[in-house]
């Protein structure tokens, strides 16, 4: 019996509301007076990833999972224990029969400026995965399967993003793939070795533009981290559980 991905039919939404989010929000501040630097007016207002967190809600209801047990929103019922830490709160949580499923974080960046913040999302997602699978290993969930842990990031494309990007070891070489990557390239490579160093079972990076507001066009970076490669994961987990 295959999975059910349709919900992926609602990425040009999904799109088109992370965009008209962030005008939404930037619009707001500027009439109250508020000045966040760059771009995260667009952010620190809004809730510009609701709707992929919504298509990835669905595709679990739809391969079996109630949505009574997905925890979305609400940040009190999206903490779990960490190893590193006390608690971590995800952005979407699946419980059900006493046993964590699946933990999700759902991230962004757009520009003009992407050195900033590149780093800092590196080490947050390898953080949480080795804060999750270390609480795993350790019992903090009980007798549970390994959960479904799943990273997905939206970039705007654009030629500060795609453009190759410098950088500086005077001590040692670094890894080739780096070489006259991009930002967008970075993601990629990062999204990839997540997955291939099992730190996450699925990670999704999309692309897209700023004029999306009104088309809801993005592509994705790659197969291998295509936000259908993610949704056929995690409805593969979901399914197999809900047939027990």
């Amino acid at each position: 019996m295959g999975v059910d991905l349709s919900a992926l039919d609602r990425m040009p939404q999904a799109v088109r509301h992370f965009w008209k989010a962030r005008i939404r929000a930037a619009r707001s501040q500027k009439q109250r007076g508020i000045r966040d630097q760059g771009g995260r007016s667009g952010v620190t207002a809004g809730r510009n990833l609701d709707r992929f967190v919504a298509i990835a809600r669905q595709i679990i209801i739809d391969n079996g999972i109630a949505g009574t047990e997905i925890h979305t929103g609400r940040r009190v019922s999206l903490a779990i224990p960490g190893f590193y830490r006390p608690t971590k709160s995800w952005d979407l949580l699946v419980v059900t029969r006493g046993q964590l499923v699946a933990a999700i974080e759902f991230k962004s960046q757009v520009g003009p400026s992407f050195g900033n913040n590149f780093n800092n999302r590196v080490e947050e997602a390898l953080g949480n995965a080795t804060d999750l699978n270390t609480a795993f290993r350790e019992g903090a969930f009980g007798e549970s399967a390994k959960p479904f842990l799943g990273f997905f990031f939206v970039l705007e494309e654009c030629p500060q993003s795609t453009t190759p990007v410098r950088f500086v070891s005077p001590h040692f070489p670094a890894m080739p793939e780096f070489e006259d990557a991009s930002y967008a390239d970075r993601y990629e490579i990062l999204c990839r070795k997540l997955v291939q160093e099992q730190l996450y079972d699925a990670a999704a990076l999309v692309l897209t533009k700023a004029g999306a507001a009104r088309t809801g066009a993005y592509r994705a970076a790659s197969d291998l981290t295509s936000p259908r490669r993610f949704a056929s994961t995690l409805a593969g987990k979901i399914a197999a559980l809900a047939a027990e």
